[in-house]
């Protein structure tokens, strides 16, 4: 019996040192981050003619909005001699430093120098793939996106939406994402009561993520019908009904810097009519959406923030979350803005 116990702790040691030898990519390991889309700001946060600055991957960027309201964001620092773009100014539809005035127009490029001279045909910032929805800006680590954003089954016109924020988490956002196919932690931390077998089966998987469907009992007892899913390393969609009606959650975690992330997220429900008693409901059903991400957010916080997240191991319970982590350790990772934005 001893030599067995011996062999068996062997054996799963093996396994740790092989699970270690390929562990999922932290963002910014080897100068690398998942090319995902990520969230950069809240829309009412840059205002038309407005420029603001944003922490992003291993640098800085700017998220612009010209007179034409398209919000754009490029690296941050002025070719020239390196001034912060985010202390200048909106002209039109071009961005020009504080610094010497060189401005650079909606593709990145220095169209004129402060002085008059020609500006040099290599002075150019880098312009990030851009998509604004339900009150959130949103930003591609790429020249050009793998994929689109999830869509809702209701057109985006049809609903009305609530866009914020939560705090900093000290992780990397594809943790937080994988709390979404963890069933095991769906059930311990947030108390949810499946009303059918664990939903392994019914996954519909993606080239870059997946969707699953959820009947069950949340924790105060509502019931809900949801649709949800995880695309790429940062981008979260749920949809379907609380107590008979419809709500719908459109959400990302941020990359501010390697080991850290803040979870944007839109609440978005039906329209109303128009009439008094049908807006209050719509700000009543926004509120409740509102209250209950937040709530699962604070839940999972503290967890988080001091995990120390590997592929360990898993059980039958996690055959969800093993596909999900397989996934992740062979998503596209690359970093083309690195001699811009650094």
């Amino acid at each position: 019996m001893a030599n067995d116990a011996v062999k068996a702790h062997t054996v799963a040691i093996d396994r740790i040192r092989r699970r270690h030898r390929s562990p999922v990519p932290h963002e910014g390991d080897n100068g690398l981050f998942s090319q995902s889309w990520f969230p950069i700001c809240l829309s009412n946060e840059v205002a038309q003619g407005q420029v603001i600055g944003r922490d992003f991957l291993d640098g800085r960027v700017v998220v612009y909005r010209g007179e034409d309201g398209v919000a754009r964001v490029m690296s941050a620092y002025c070719p020239h001699v390196g001034a912060d773009l985010s202390v200048g100014a909106v002209i039109g539809n071009r961005l020009q430093c504080a610094f010497h005035r060189w401005e650079y127009d909606a593709e990145g490029w220095c169209a004129k120098t402060g002085v008059g001279d020609p500006p040099p045909p290599t002075a150019c910032l880098f312009k990030f793939p851009v998509i604004e929805r339900f009150g959130i800006v949103w930003v591609f680590n790429g020249e050009q996106p793998l994929w689109d954003l999830f869509d809702f089954d209701t057109p985006d016109e049809q609903l009305a939406y609530t866009a914020f924020y939560a705090d900093l988490y000290t992780c990397d956002g594809w943790i937080f994402a994988a709390n979404t196919p963890d069933i095991q932690h769906i059930k311990a931390v947030h108390g949810i009561r499946f009303l059918t077998d664990d939903p392994h089966a019914v996954v519909q998987w993606e080239p870059y993520g997946f969707r699953m469907k959820i009947s069950a009992r949340h924790q105060h007892d509502e019931a809900i019908e949801w649709n949800v899913g995880i695309r790429g390393s940062s981008t979260y969609i749920q949809e379907g009904t609380v107590d008979g009606w419809w709500l719908g959650v459109f959400a990302g975690f941020s990359l501010p810097r390697p080991g850290a992330h803040r979870p944007f997220m839109a609440i978005c429900v039906h329209k109303g009519d128009g009439s008094p008693e049908s807006e209050r409901q719509v700000q009543e059903r926004l509120e409740f959406g509102k209250q209950l991400l937040s709530r699962t957010a604070f839940e999972d916080k503290p967890i988080l923030d001091n995990i120390h997240y590997t592929a360990g191991t898993l059980t039958r319970g996690d055959l969800t979350l093993g596909r999900y982590i397989e996934m992740l350790r062979k998503y596209p990772r690359a970093h083309p803005s690195a001699d811009f934005i650094k």
